[in-house]
């Protein structure tokens, strides 16, 4: 049966020849794979592989089944298309990183409207955002959290779960006003952290994720973030 639905592209790995295999996070079926045909072959009359490419949102009718870990797609365009995001060496870095955690975290195969209208708002923030988005990623994962069932309600309890497991986060002062402040307000407000200090917290909270979440492995992304923002 075929359903509308609109989605953000988190991934995509290649299936034999000429197909991906993409996950998208859906707005009416939660996380979902999707088999498209043909997208790699040299005769392909279109760029399709473009529509593919992390936290690109997706207009899509497809073919749903709850009982198949793999669907297809009948048809597929672009929502909101890029104007900075995969030009811009930070914006893109952040993206990968962003749509790479994603991956590892997200694993509910049902609607979540509100996790929805958060990833989509957030993607379209990181594209608009014209300055003071160097930030984006510390508030990002602070605000997923929370969503995924284990956000800490203030920079003293983060600290504290991050002790109990012997990992060295002692922050001053001026860090757990910041880490309040990115707990507290709207994504995208602007923080003032030093360079040190946001390397100091993005390995924390990467940390902090791995308390929770067992399989989340080696983020490959974060050696290309931690190089661009440094």
């Amino acid at each position: 049966m075929l359903h509308k639905t609109r989605g953000i592209v988190l991934s995509y790995f290649r299936y034999r020849e000429t197909s991906i295999i993409v996950r998208v996070y859906t707005e009416e079926f939660g996380l979902q794979s999707y088999l498209v045909n043909g997208v790699r072959s040299a005769k392909s009359k279109t760029n399709r592989i473009a529509f593919f490419q992390p936290l690109t949102l997706l207009d899509m009718v497809v073919y749903y089944k709850p009982d198949k870990d793999l669907n297809r797609l009948s048809e597929v365009k672009i929502n909101y298309p890029f104007q900075h995001l995969p030009f811009d060496i930070a914006k893109s870095s952040l993206a990968l990183f962003v749509s790479e955690m994603l991956t590892k975290t997200l694993k509910e195969e049902a609607s979540n409207l509100t996790l929805y209208h958060f990833l989509e708002d957030s993607v379209r923030y990181l594209e608009e955002a014209e300055a003071d988005y160097e930030n984006f990623h510390i508030a990002f994962l602070l605000k997923l959290a929370f969503f995924l069932g284990f956000g800490p309600a203030s920079a003293r309890e983060f600290e504290e779960q991050l002790q109990e497991q012997k990992y060295p986060f002692l922050p001053d002062e001026a860090t757990e006003k910041a880490l309040n402040a990115f707990l507290r307000q709207r994504l995208g407000a602007p923080v003032k952290v030093s360079r040190q200090t946001r390397a100091e917290l993005l390995d924390a909270l990467v940390a902090f994720y791995r308390i929770h979440i067992d399989s989340l492995g080696e983020i490959k992304s974060l050696s290309v973030l931690r190089e661009v923002l440094s």
